[in-house]
């Protein structure tokens, strides 16, 4: 056995973490004393940070939560063997160490924490982390992350049904000890560790509660700097709290009391709630993002997002499965005037399925999207012959389709530019737009309820297979259900005969992206950022631009 640094292991994989920075403003993500106990601040007494965001949360259940709201939540009130610091770096957490990890990459042991503790004061032991896998990737459950422990032994077959769930590759050595074994090989294995999926849940917790486990804030024990209160339904309360956590173990470097949220929808709604000094933190977009570009509260945070739309393919006869009608689509849509004209908010357009300044070759350490290139462009020209060979092949004149999405400020201009550069382009494709609260978006897609959907992806891990996984036949996410064997052996690749060869892997993951790109089986429109206006008192917020996008365990509010 060997003690790998984390400093080796990115060298393996080749990650280039995103900086959250933008020219001229201020840096995305405040370190200013993100990991310290800000000792040279002088703190204000009320150490409140009240937050606005724009949706509801739609789970506090970790097994089952596939969303950048639920997960930023949970990452506050709970805390896996690792924890991403403020250079989203995996640092023991829950773990008392850095694993050790074998030479083949298969074995990791770690010790546990003694003095991590519930939020009921029981000890957070290795039985807590072993139930909790064994029941997010359970069939019981339908946890559509579930797919994220492929990489551990034994959890694909457990998850389809064929094995049970106490084959999982995850065992407890004692209370405090952990052996993991992996069915393969998986680089970035390290940040899963410190993603909220793979955090612990507590057995008689669950047990006590059934099917209410989790349900609102009481119905759930914590481990992490906050616990959650005042929660009171997912997908439908607007307003929670995080509030610290007196039995954390590292209690100490956490300086707020509490974080209040409230979710609101308009734009124009937030910025008067800053303005008014009722918020500390507030998302804006469209013209608002670029009236307050110049404050000096203003943030502009990259992410390792990506917005796009995905076509119903299920059906045989679905005329999405054509590949000029796909292409149509795409080439009507000028995202360089989405994101300038009608976002404003420092997002940018998309070359392919993976976000720019994510991953970089661990030869060249060239950028993904250089080594992928790109086919993405406006061009209205191509856009109608397409737009007519599509038509001939599916003996169609005219196309009827409904466009599903988030019922945001920024999500209904955003379709509502969908509709009008595609109708204009497309003579004969007419658009309906249904923007509605994003619960109900999440359920009609996972269902196949829609023609076509705006959705989007944000990286679980710092890694190009966070995006590219999503569209092998078959995945969950895949709601679509594009399907391509050439593309589905390359990620396959990827993932298991190159897995220990970086060269090969990437090689593997640049021919899938070009494979999904040159069909368009998924609609790549814009690399998200965030414009925010925030407290200039408040610091020590770390926005990650993968994985949980807000951790708060570092915050001060100064005088």
């Amino acid at each position: 056995m060997k003690k790998k640094t984390m400093y080796s292991f990115l060298a393996l994989c080749g990650l280039v973490l995103a900086g959250c920075s933008t020219t001229g403003k201020s840096t995305g993500t405040d370190t200013t004393d993100a990991g310290t106990n800000a000792d040279s601040q002088t703190a204000a007494a009320n150490q409140e940070f009240n937050v606005v965001i724009s949706q509801e949360m739609p789970t506090a259940d970790l097994s089952v939560a596939t969303d950048t709201i639920s997960f930023s939540a949970l990452n506050n009130v709970y805390e896996g063997l690792y924890r991403l610091d403020a250079d989203n770096i995996p640092q023991p957490a829950g773990a008392a160490e850095l694993a050790e990890v074998s030479e083949d990459g298969l074995t990791y042991k770690l010790k546990l924490r003694e003095d991590a503790k519930w939020s009921n004061g029981d000890p957070v032991t290795a039985a807590d982390y072993v139930y909790s896998w064994q029941r997010t990737v359970s069939p019981d459950t339908a946890s559509e992350y579930a797919y994220m422990f492929e990489p551990v032994l034994n959890a694909a077959e457990i998850t389809s049904g064929d094995k049970d769930v106490e084959e999982l590759g995850i065992k407890a050595v004692g209370d405090y000890e952990l052996e993991i074994t992996l069915a393969k090989a998986t680089p970035y294995f390290d940040y899963l560790l410190a993603f909220a999926s793979f955090f612990p849940q507590q057995e008689k917790t669950v047990e006590e509660f059934g099917d209410k486990y989790a349900s609102n804030s009481e119905n759930a024990v914590y481990n992490g700097p906050f616990v959650l209160e005042g929660f009171d339904g997912a997908g439908t309360d607007t307003e929670w709290s995080y509030v610290k956590n007196d039995t954390y173990w590292d209690k100490d470097t956490v300086h707020l009391d509490k974080v209040n949220v409230s979710v609101v929808k308009e734009a124009s709604t937030a910025l008067n709630l800053f303005q008014d000094g009722q918020a500390d933190d507030v998302i804006l977009t469209g013209e608002l993002a670029q009236q307050m570009a110049n404050d000096p509260a203003y943030v502009a945070q990259p992410e390792a997002s990506t917005q796009y739309l995905e076509l119903n393919q299920t059906d045989e006869d679905s005329p999405y499965r054509n590949e000029n009608l796909r292409k149509a689509i795409s080439y009507a849509i000028d995202r360089e005037a989405l994101v300038n004209s009608i976002l404003g908010d420092g997002s940018i357009a998309s070359t392919g399925l993976v976000p720019k300044d994510m991953s970089a070759s661990p030869k060249e350490e060239t950028d993904f999207t250089e080594d992928a290139g790109t086919v993405i462009e406006y061009n209205p020209e191509k856009a109608k012959e397409y737009w007519e060979k599509a038509k001939d092949e599916l003996n169609v004149d005219t196309i009827s389709a409904e466009l599903l999405a988030s019922d945001t400020d920024s999500t209904k201009k955003l379709i509502e530019y969908i509709k009008d550069t595609v109708e204009k382009n497309l003579d004969g494709f007419e658009i309906t737009l249904s923007p509605v609260p994003f619960a109900v978006r999440l359920d009609r897609s996972n269902a196949g309820d829609f023609d076509l959907v705006n959705g989007g992806w944000g990286a679980d891990y710092s890694d190009p297979s966070s995006f590219l996984d999503l569209f092998v036949t078959g995945n969950s996410y895949n709601r679509g259900h594009y399907s391509n064997e050439d593309y589905d052996a390359a990620v396959e690749a990827a993932g298991t005969t190159n897995a220990n060869d970086p060269e090969k892997r990437w090689e593997d993951m640049v021919e899938a992206e070009k494979i999904l790109m040159a069909e368009q089986g998924v609609i790549p429109l814009y690399q998200k950022a965030e414009a925010h206006l925030r407290n200039e008192k408040v610091k020590g917020v770390v926005a990650h631009p993968a994985g949980a996008q807000y951790d708060y365990k570092w915050v001060t509010v100064e005088e």
